[in-house]
């Protein structure tokens, strides 16, 4: 009930009276049946209920203990940010809106840069105004505009800095030899360096402009690579930004896909009764361009009806892939030599049965790879996990060896006392233990035995007392 109770605050924000109305009947409506369908309760939805679940809400945090005002309103924000996650998209890596802000962005450059570089003509143009008739592009004009700078410094030793900027030699000989007969007003050095420098900006702007291009690219091929096989990344993105999404656009009939960008045009023919617009933003496909005047139209409604294909195959596979959008180009292809040389193209059922072909190896492969990747990913992070826990055991051990020392340090000089006193202990215990070991000894031995150790010991003595009176004997003589 709270959780139904903070989708109806959300819808409340955003709807009208007389919609919220209906929407939160049919919503408790369905909620009673389930209930009933899955417990067996019968469940009364009406406008009683409706307040009653509203005071239970307001009072939650009364009505339930150890819940707080403020945990229960972090709760209905978390529950709105989920809500609002879920309606933009699931699958974070394909968000076509980076798309649609790209493409903008992609036309608004495209305006800001010829409004900038008809700016560097006019203000380069007073000083030389022969150099706009040699250089029609507004990009290579700015970069010759920041590298001549003032003309009447323009040498032979210049010639080949101005070959890299215009690539045609022809043509950087005839800047030189006009900047020797120019027409031009002379020019101080402060107006130069801000034509340089405002020069210099619109570069950066039209080198970001391609960077951009190519990120468009990228995204498209990640997103939509059908539909950008098919007509184009800029084209394709142009839809996209019209439709509002690339879901918005799959749910599109080819009918509407045909004339998305020329509904003033639509609307001015309804109210005057004239002429429907053949073609809208698919105009700028390459495909309608090289059709006849007579076949223009045929070849935008079938172009439309393939582009409805392509983004249906792309908001809805579960792997994108650009195999569908390469057949159904194919296909593009051979309607347009149908029209002009009247060669049967083949059947959609057989052309999209190799693309199914094809798609599903393609998928199997793209499968693989990401199985590869996980499993690689896998064994980095065990191996990661390994690292960190020999270090952690190392330092523990690095601890507990530093406390071990600390408490040896302090029990050493208690040790080497101890040990002192055992051995002065054990000392004395032996020196009481000697003559009772003899003792016993001597008993132990039998009579005869203890006559001859007498009798060895007493020979013995004489032996030495010899020894001794020798010498006494050589001194006395």
């Amino acid at each position: 009930g709270i959780l139904h109770e903070d989708l109806r605050l959300l819808l409340e924000t955003s709807m009208p009276a007389k919609k919220k109305k209906a929407l939160l009947g049919v919503a408790d409506a369905k909620i009673g049946a389930a209930i009933l369908e899955e417990l067996g309760y019968q469940c009364q939805t009406g406008g009683v209920v409706a307040e009653i679940l509203r005071g239970i809400r307001l009072h939650f945090h009364v009505l339930v203990k150890g819940l707080t005002a403020q945990s229960a309103s972090k709760a209905q924000l978390g529950l709105g940010h989920s809500y609002s996650r879920a309606k933009v998209k699931f699958n974070v890596n394909r968000v076509d809106n980076m798309i649609i802000q790209s493409i903008s962005l992609l036309d608004q450059l495209d305006k800001d840069i010829n409004t900038f570089s008809m700016r560097v003509r006019e203000w380069y143009g007073y000083h030389f105004p022969e150099l706009i008739k040699i250089v029609s592009e507004n990009y290579t004009y700015c970069r010759l505009a920041k590298f001549i700078g003032n003309r009447k410094e323009l040498s032979e030793e210049s010639l080949e800095g101005l070959e890299e900027i215009v690539m045609d030699s022809a043509k950087a000989q005839a800047i030189l030899e006009a900047s020797r007969s120019s027409m031009g007003m002379d020019i101080s050095p402060l107006d130069l360096i801000n034509i340089e420098s405002f020069s210099s900006r619109v570069i950066s702007l039209s080198e970001y402009r391609k960077g951009l291009q190519e990120y468009l690219r990228s995204k498209m091929s990640q997103v939509a690579p059908s539909l950008s096989a098919l007509i184009g990344e800029v084209v394709g993105a142009r839809l996209i930004s019209h439709a509002g999404s690339l879901t918005n656009l799959a749910k599109y009939p080819a009918s509407t896909v045909q004339i998305l960008g020329a509904e003033k045009a639509l609307f001015r023919a309804l109210k005057t009764r004239g002429n429907t617009p053949k073609y809208g933003l698919i105009f700028h496909s390459t495909f309608i361009g090289r059709a006849a005047a007579k076949n223009k139209g045929r070849i935008s409604r079938y172009l439309a009806n393939k582009c409805t294909i392509a983004s249906r195959i792309d908001c809805f596979s579960e792997v994108p892939t650009s195999v569908f959008g390469d057949k159904l180009r194919e296909q593009v292809e051979e309607r347009l030599a149908f029209y002009e040389t009247g060669e049967p193209p083949r059947k959609n059922l057989e052309v999209m049965k190799e693309a199914v072909v094809e798609a599903s190896e393609v998928v199997a492969e793209v499968k693989r790879k990401q199985e590869k990747r996980e499993k690689k990913k896998k064994k980095r992070e065990k191996e990661k996990m390994r690292e960190k826990r020999r270090l952690e055991a190392l330092a523990a051990a690095a601890e507990e060896n530093s406390v071990l020392e600390t408490e040896e340090n302090s029990i050493e000089p208690k040790k080497k006392k101890k040990k002192k006193q055992q051995q002065e202990l054990e000392a004395e215990s032996e020196q009481e233990v000697e003559p009772e070991e003899n003792g016993l000894e001597e008993e132990a031995l039998p009579k005869k035995k203890r006559k001859l150790m007498v009798e060895a010991d007493q020979e013995e003595k004489k032996k030495k007392k010899k020894k001794k009176e020798k010498p006494r004997d050589s001194e006395e003589e």
